[in-house]
């Protein structure tokens, strides 16, 4: 059996998603066969595994920190919110089903098998396998049946380190507090701990660090500075957008609209970190930016009431006028949904609205179905000189009409997404498109910008090996080597 370890933080956001990543690049640098794995995550901002199914996107990440391909197993339960209906539940890469949040405490004990089972498989062959805790252990009202931290740790026999968030305050008593509340048995799985997001002169923690050990007698693996490369890789979930501040002006401005459920919104990165982009995220009670140049309406994990949340904003007519002074638009996956005539949703799949229009900028109609389509795609894009395109589809729904007819890309050999007559508006179904470089810096030098082709993906390679780097001179020498053996 491959030698584990399992990364638990003192609460949501605490950085284990990096340092993860982190260890399973320095682990891949060392030679080492390794894995990363989750066992239950909550995001929508999913990806398509390569062995086919959905799961985290930050799993996706950390397989290729790790130097591997991602399976479904290495995040066998996903749950992603949706409006209504709480949670639409992903097993093993499938939709189980979907359950609010009381039905899903009773469900979970039923999930354990393929959880134990999923961490076997990714197991196997592997010299080490690094595991991500969600949220975190001290929440012991949900310990009875829990999957995602000690009731894994527990049943797997694998020791947890535990990770605090210095930048954000209280670092000593949320560690020292953890270790208060857990009972013998979780307790007894604790390793050690390390420190997280330090900013300045570590001698200054000095005292801290012996007042924890004093406390819990948890011997300290490091303490890890603020990592700069984590702002370069895809973000994981909505508390980042939470972040995102406005950078400095841009010669070209981008707006997104930022709804409820938004959905894989890492496609918008590629442009985040263009220099001659300013990416503006629009928040709940703010306007849509009258100088944007062009507006991207990104995924949503309910169409329909982001619909309805979006007029409550009076974003539709903001979005008409856009258009009207010869803006551009591009909507992906539900955004894509959202331009057209109509929503049709016959089978309540959403929720209780049956169908409503849409913002009919684009001649479709959207129908939702019980059928998902999940699967990597490669594609070339109609637009730009058949620019090549790779990424990925999941959606529900199938979208059809006149502006079909001129399709913003052909999709594993067939014509996918639309643009309307005057080409100004497009709609797509494929995720990650932002992401292939030619397309990139042909849709920039259509702004007038001079789109010099960057390598996105070698950037994202690049930050995965500074913030190893980081790891190694910042965590504990003793520690790193008897993790990797």
């Amino acid at each position: 059996m491959a030698r584990a370890i399992m990364l638990q933080g003192t609460g949501s956001d605490v950085g284990k998603t990096v340092l993860v990543a982190g260890l399973c690049r320095l682990a891949a640098n060392r030679g080492l066969t390794v894995r990363p794995f989750k066992p239950q995550n909550m995001s929508n901002n999913a990806a398509v595994a390569d062995d086919g199914g959905e799961i985290g996107r930050a799993q996706w990440l950390q397989s290729l920190a790790a130097r591997t391909p991602s399976s479904v197993h290495m995040n066998p339960v996903l749950l992603k919110p949706q409006s209504e209906n709480g949670s639409q539940i992903i097993v093993q890469g499938r939709v189980f089903g979907q359950a609010k949040g009381r039905d899903y405490q009773r469900l979970k004990p039923e999930l354990l098998g393929a959880v134990l089972e999923s961490f076997e498989k990714v197991a196997a062959g592997a010299d080490l396998v690094i595991v991500e805790g969600a949220g975190s252990p001290a929440e012991i009202n949900l310990r009875a049946g829990d999957i995602a931290n000690m009731g894994f740790a527990t049943r797997a026999g694998v020791p947890v380190v535990l990770v605090g968030d210095i930048d954000r305050g209280g670092v000593i008593a949320s560690l020292v507090g953890t270790h208060a509340i857990l009972d013998d048995g979780d307790r007894a799985m604790i390793a050690g701990y390390i420190i997280n997001k330090f900013r300045g002169d570590v001698s200054l923690f000095e005292d801290g660090i012996r007042a924890i050990e004093g406390f819990t007698g948890w011997p300290c693996f490091g303490v890890v500075p603020w990592l700069s490369g984590a702002a370069r890789l895809p973000a994981e979930d909505s508390v980042v957008l939470e972040r995102l501040a406005r950078r400095g002006a841009g010669a070209l401005k981008i707006a997104v609209p930022v709804l409820p459920r938004i959905a894989n919104f890492d496609d918008l990165d590629p442009l985040r970190a263009e220099p001659d982009v300013e990416l503006v995220f629009v928040r709940s009670g703010e306007r849509i930016p009258g100088d944007a140049s062009l507006v991207v309406l990104p995924g949503s994990k309910s169409t329909i009431s982001d619909l309805a949340d979006f007029r409550a904003e009076g974003w539709d007519r903001d979005l008409q006028a856009h258009v009207r002074r010869g803006g551009r638009v591009i909507g992906i996956c539900g955004g894509y949904q959202m331009l057209g005539c109509m929503v049709h949703d016959p089978l309540g799949i959403e929720g209780g609205t049956l169908e409503t229009p849409g913002l009919g900028l684009l001649d479709v109609e959207t129908e939702m179905a019980p059928e998902k389509t999940v699967r990597n795609s490669q594609a070339h894009s109609t637009e730009y000189d058949d620019a090549p395109l790779a990424g990925y589809q999941i959606h529900l729904g199938i979208t059809r009409g006149p502006d079909c007819d001129r399709p913003s890309a052909i999709i594993d050999g067939a014509p996918g997404g639309a643009l309307s007559a005057n080409g100004r508006i497009m709609g797509t179904y494929l995720h990650g498109l932002f992401g292939s470089d030619a397309y990139r810096a042909r849709l920039l030098q259509s702004f007038g910008l001079s789109g010099e082709q960057r390598n996105y993906r070698e950037s994202v390679e690049q930050a995965l090996d500074e913030i190893a780097e980081e790891l190694e001179r910042h965590l504990d020498p003793r520690w790193l080597a008897g993790l990797f053996g």
